[in-house]
């Protein structure tokens, strides 16, 4: 269950007549739950890199490899474009784009939505996924199609693409169009997890355990972040928020 959206409770008229319904600001605030939800995904997360570092061959790597295997495709094939792009916006743009929602926040006053932006979109990078790279240090897939570094575990790409859509979801979006966000957000997260396998970048568990790791950081994040997210809404609905 969700908490009751930020702003000021509706206006009461002493007479019978109906009474307005409640206003919807922004940010978002969110589940009851969010924290332990947030938990259990980032731990799913580190067991698989637990699993990963420890088994000699964990029991999900056969599933890897099939599903390595199938994907036959070649260069030449028209999705390697588009999957190109998508190794683009998750790599070198996957630094630059929250950094532009942290600046467009703070152009309109909302600096802890943009403290929440920056956290979840670049520190989370430097404290979530470089140190399980290093610990899991999990081999590449052979012949990637694209430049890629050490560590495959768990992808980058995949992680800052939840990160960005999350973020932009909780603090962008009115409830309405947040649904559709949502659509949108799963979309767009499930079309960069099979790119990474489809230019043999990363194994498919790298791409599960980046949205769980990406997805748990954030739900995290806005629970710590609740009562800054929460008073920023209240300003909002005051229009005061630059005091």
């Amino acid at each position: 269950m969700s908490r009751p959206p930020y702003g000021p409770p509706p206006a009461h008229h002493a007479s019978n007549s109906l009474i307005p319904a409640p206003r919807h600001h922004l940010p978002a605030a969110p589940p009851r739950r969010a924290g332990a939800v947030g938990a259990a995904l980032l731990l799913g997360s580190l067991l698989i890199g637990l699993l990963v570092a420890t088994a000699r061959r964990p029991f999900f790597q056969g599933l890897d490899e099939r599903w390595a295997a199938s994907l036959n495709s070649s260069r030449a094939d028209g999705f390697t474009g588009f999957a190109t792009v998508l190794d683009r916006l998750g790599g070198p743009l996957g630094t630059i784009l929250p950094l532009v929602l942290v600046g467009c926040l703070c152009v309109y006053g909302r600096w802890r939505s943009a403290l929440f932006a920056l956290a979840s979109g670049i520190l989370t990078n430097v404290l979530v996924v470089l140190p399980l790279k290093g610990f899991v240090d999990r081999p590449r897939p052979p012949h990637p199609w694209v430049l890629v570094t050490d560590g495959s575990f768990p992808s980058g790409q995949v992680f800052s693409a939840v990160t960005l859509v999350f973020a932009a979801g909780v603090l962008v979006f009115p409830p309405r169009a947040r649904r559709w966000w949502w659509l949108l957000a799963a979309l767009y997260v499930g079309l960069m997890m099979f790119s990474r396998t489809w230019l043999h970048a990363q194994w498919l568990s790298d791409t599960v355990a980046g949205a769980l790791a990406g997805a748990g950081s954030c739900m995290l994040l806005w629970r710590a972040f609740e009562p800054l997210l929460r008073t920023e809404a209240e300003r909002m609905a005051a229009g005061s928020l630059w005091l």
